[in-house]
């Protein structure tokens, strides 16, 4: 009997020990106390100043309300972040992780997913501030390239693909409006156009839209990729890609390495266009004394890719309740109108301005979102993300074809 009482007394500690450390983002004043003293490392790109300040700014803001200190791990590339995690999932570091969140979106979030390596569903969707996003306009905020979310990881920005020229050298009228007018204008222009060498994410993100415009039949970039009908499927982007070419940026052979390096030749008047993921980048790059005060955004009509950049906490992490509080703190209006702030960085929201209360309502009323931000109704439709498979394969592939020539 003695033995048996042990044996519970036993299971019940290992239970309450688990659930100590598997913070309940609905038990939010229990989540804020244990959060108290822990160290967030947060694995986010380090590639731009202005979000590595902002991120400062935020860490500043979460050290001083809730005791939590966070640690920006600054990365090129978040696939690195997930090697982390996965190798410490190979050697069985099931707890006390070194990654505790993570900037994540597309093909590394289904890649988590499918792994196993992210922590309880659900925790995204009873975070405080959640019943300020908004689900009901913005899909992508539960579906992360055609992957259903399910409350594993919790929205930060949203991206849409929008276009840049310096209206001083260049006409308004005489840019392009589809990827099939910009390789016509690149036939009148040579040299003065290029893309992001893939696997770079905007690099890709561009192959994409080029295909999405181009595919034949839109919904079967919306399944996983099958190699029996990918070089049909895929014909036109690359008989595209290959007329393109030679026109590009020192004749398609060398490529930028990031935006950044894209932005400096459009200041640099190398080239005539560029892109981004940010409808308010070029606001943001003016701000920032990146680009001139001329340069403007332009779209296609047709439609553009658009999505939700998230963060998300590995199945392991050590300091989860840290984290539940950063991913918290992140979406919350205070947060959310501080980012969006071309001056500060100029990333979209995720929040429904009309469910805040009239003071955080006037944060977003007040800003200035700059000279070259386009309106909400002149950004164009929304083309859906295809499925994550479709990222990697095309990178592959473009890099066999193209990737020699760097």
């Amino acid at each position: 009997m003695k033995q048996a009482l042990l044996g519970i007394a036993s299971l019940l500690a290992m239970t309450l020990a688990a659930a100590a450390g598997q913070p309940d983002a609905a038990k939010w004043d229990a989540v804020l106390a244990e959060a108290k003293g822990e160290t967030v490392y947060f694995n986010a790109w380090g590639g731009a100043e202005n979000i590595n300040a902002y991120l400062e700014w935020a860490g500043d803001e979460l050290s001083r309300r809730y005791g939590v200190t966070m640690v920006h791990v600054k990365l090129d590339d978040t696939a690195n972040a997930v090697a982390k995690v996965v190798a410490e999932k190979a050697g069985g570091k099931d707890a006390g992780g070194t990654v505790d969140l993570i900037w994540i979106n597309g093909e590394n979030f289904a890649s988590m997913k499918e792994q196993g390596l992210l922590f309880s569903p659900g925790w995204a969707e009873s975070l405080p501030n959640w019943r300020y996003v908004d689900i009901e306009s913005k899909p992508t905020i539960r579906t992360d390239f055609t992957i259903p979310v399910e409350g594993l990881e919790s929205p930060w920005g949203m991206g849409k693909l929008v276009f840049f020229h310096d209206s001083a050298r260049t006409d308004a009228a005489s840019m392009p409006g589809s990827a099939k007018e910009l390789l016509a204008w690149a036939k009148e222009n040579p040299g003065r156009f290029s893309y992001p060498q893939p696997p770079d994410f905007v690099g890709s993100s561009f192959l994409k839209q080029v295909l999405s415009e181009l595919v034949a039949d839109r919904s079967v970039l919306l399944k996983p990729v099958d190699e029996a009908t990918f070089d049909a499927v895929t014909a036109p982007l690359f008989a595209w890609l290959d007329e393109i070419n030679p026109l590009l940026w020192r004749g398609g052979k060398s490529f930028p390495q990031n935006y950044s390096a894209m932005k400096q030749l459009l200041a640099d008047n190398e080239v005539d266009i560029i892109f981004a993921f940010n409808p308010s980048e070029a606001s943001s790059g003016i701000a920032a004394g990146e680009l001139p005060d001329t340069v403007r955004s332009f779209t296609f009509p047709g439609g553009t890719l658009s999505n939700t950049h998230f963060v998300a906490i590995p199945y392991n992490a050590a300091a989860k309740a840290g984290a539940l509080v950063l991913a918290d703190f992140l979406i919350s209006p205070e947060a959310q109108a501080h980012k969006q702030d071309p001056e500060v960085w100029g990333d979209p929201t995720v929040l429904a301005v009309s469910k805040l209360d009239a003071a955080d309502r006037a944060r977003f009323d007040g800003l200035d979102l700059g000279v070259a931000t386009l309106k909400p109704d002149e950004l164009g439709p929304a083309l859906d993300e295809p499925h994550p498979s479709w990222m990697d394969r095309l990178e592959t592939e473009w890099k066999r074809r193209y990737g020699a020539a760097n």
